[in-house]
């Protein structure tokens, strides 16, 4: 097989334009195609007049062909040998193992492909969340959402599903996969439910409503292979053996109730907002770090106008669906400001899980059919200029700005919000215009220099004109922001060797997102896989 890569082809190419469109690419006679498939299929939309969509195909070719055209085009990088995606896994159980269990904490989605890759080796994993199951999860969160009612323990950022359950469901990144791993998150997604789409569209997303049942089945999957879950099950507390040459050996965790779990193999998948058990880990001498993550707003648009200025007058188009933008700028303050978590068609939600704080963060269905379009609008930040005081110091800064962002929202859970007109002209915002925002459970109209740090808000005021250059109508005045977003990473990193464990603590494996090694679900689950690798080594080698 061939994999060919860059095809491009006109938007509404006619059904079998494929064929001939890749025995020219490859210089090969129409008889010499003996099939092909899908791989991927993205879209070039630079020139709104003459959108284009681009193909990564598989070919099926005969044997003396497909050696004669290698040769002939060994120097050209979208033409090579198709590679070997299939998951293998590194090593199993014995058969009839009966060994202390691996622990994970955390059923977000690395948490979840740590536990699914432990339980299909044979390990039999017991997976911890201080959260419940997911549509209990689902049923508290819409309480903030409709009703202003908070549960700390079960919200958009803690339960079955993780953070990702409640975004845009996006299931692309740009980490190195050697490996295909990331193949094998698609796979085991489509086997739980997800639509085959997935596996060929070059920016694939779930959306929320279809995350709830894959992970409703993927959990399934995992106990009929003797794994456990345990829910409303928090972490308290490691117990640690000193060993003689400075490090800890963790051999068990201390739970919220009082009871004790004797682990000698735990992944820490904890996710970027558990911030009692960061607390916790520092407090037990668990290398830990602070590291860099960014602060700002939702910004919202029509979805209509963000369509018609990527696509023109293809807006609408079955084969594009909901247009989507990436941006990116630096100002003269040294600062970077950027779209962060674009969500097409989608909605602003409440995303705090700290009382009196507001968060937010964006999320989409599969159908991506809502009237707005979101997106993160955030400044970079780093610990030596912003917040110097020790590994724990980013989450003292997001507490202070998310405490902010509630009494400017009125201390019932409301977001403060501005019209962007308003923002760049330094006054505060009494009433919308002609974008409604989304946010639930209200918005209060305000100023939001009130709840960002002033470099932020400097930056910003000079990036909404150059995006609104670069796309039609973003500065719009009537276009609305709320805030705060705080939460695009984790804001320490639990640094851990080659080995995947702790540098300081053994057999304490640090992964995804919380452990600052992921950012989205693709990446956490990639990570989630290579830890319950490592962790099936540790557990073979001990």
């Amino acid at each position: 097989m061939i994999r060919l890569s860059g095809l491009s082809l006109p938007l509404d190419h006619a059904s079998d334009a494929l064929a001939p469109a890749i025995c020219a690419r490859l210089g090969i006679a129409p008889e010499a195609l003996r099939g092909f498939s899908v791989f991927k299929r993205g879209n070039d939309a630079r020139k709104r007049t003459a959108i284009l969509l681009v193909y990564t195909l598989d070919i099926e070719l005969d044997a003396q062909t497909e050696a004669e055209m290698l040769t002939r085009l060994a120097g050209d990088k979208d033409v090579r040998p198709t590679p070997d995606m299939a998951y293998t896994f590194p090593t199993r159980a014995p058969e009839g193992w009966n060994g202390l269990r691996p622990v994970v904490i955390g059923a977000g989605p690395c948490g979840l492909f740590a536990g699914l890759i432990l339980a299909q080796m044979g390990f039999r994993p017991i997976i911890l969340d201080r959260g419940k199951v997911v549509r209990e999860r689902t049923k508290d969160t819409w309480g903030l959402w409709r009703r202003a009612e908070l549960n700390p323990d079960s919200n958009v950022q803690f339960g079955e599903g993780g953070a990702g359950t409640f975004s845009d469901g996006k299931l692309y990144c740009r980490v190195k996969d050697p490996r295909f791993l990331g193949r094998k998150v698609l796979e085991e997604f489509v086997k739980a439910g997800a639509p085959d789409d997935i596996l060929w569209e070059a920016h694939p997303h779930i959306g929320t409503f279809r995350l709830v049942t894959m992970v409703e089945s993927m959990r399934r999957a995992i106990e009929e292979l003797g794994g456990e879950y345990r829910w409303q099950t928090r972490v308290d507390d490691l117990a640690l053996d000193l060993l003689p040459d400075g490090r800890q050996r963790l051999r068990g965790l201390h739970l919220a109730d009082g009871s004790f779990i004797e682990a000698d193999h735990v992944v820490l998948a904890i996710g970027h907002s558990a911030r009692p058990t960061f607390e916790m880990l520092h407090a037990r001498g668990v290398h830990i770090e602070a590291k860099p993550f960014s602060i700002g707003v939702r910004i919202e648009h029509p979805q209509s106008w963000i369509d018609k200025a990527r696509f023109g007058n293809c807006a609408g188009h079955p084969d594009l669906g909901a247009a989507a933008y990436s941006l990116s700028h630096h100002c003269a303050n040294g600062r970077t400001v950027y779209s962060f978590c674009m969500c097409p068609g989608g909605r602003v939600v409440a995303a705090t899980s700290e009382e009196g704080r507001v968060v937010t963060n964006g999320m989409s269905q599969y159908s991506r059919a809502e009237f707005n379009a979101n997106s993160g609008l955030v400044v970079g930040i780093d610990p030596v200029r912003d917040y110097p005081d020790g590994p724990l110091a980013g989450i003292a800064f997001q507490r202070h700005w998310e405490s902010l962002a509630f009494e400017a929202g009125g201390g019932t859970y409301s977001a403060p919000g501005q019209r962007v007109g308003d923002f760049l002209s330094q006054r505060p915002s009494t009433a919308l215009g002609e974008v409604t925002p989304s946010y639930k459970p209200g918005v209060t109209m305000t100023d939001l220099s009130r709840c960002l740090p002033a470099f932020a808000v400097e930056a910003m005021r000079e990036a909404l004109p150059v995006f609104g250059r670069q796309i039609a109508r973003y500065d719009h005045p009537d276009a609305v922001m709320t805030g705060v977003e705080t939460r695009t990473s984790s804001p320490v990193r639990i640094t851990r060797g080659k080995d995947f464990q702790s540098l300081n603590t053994e057999r304490l494996f640090p992964a995804g997102e919380g452990a600052g090694y992921a950012g989205g679900i693709l990446s956490a689950a990639i990570d989630g896989i290579k830890v319950a690798e490592a962790v099936a080594a540790s557990m073979m080698a001990a």
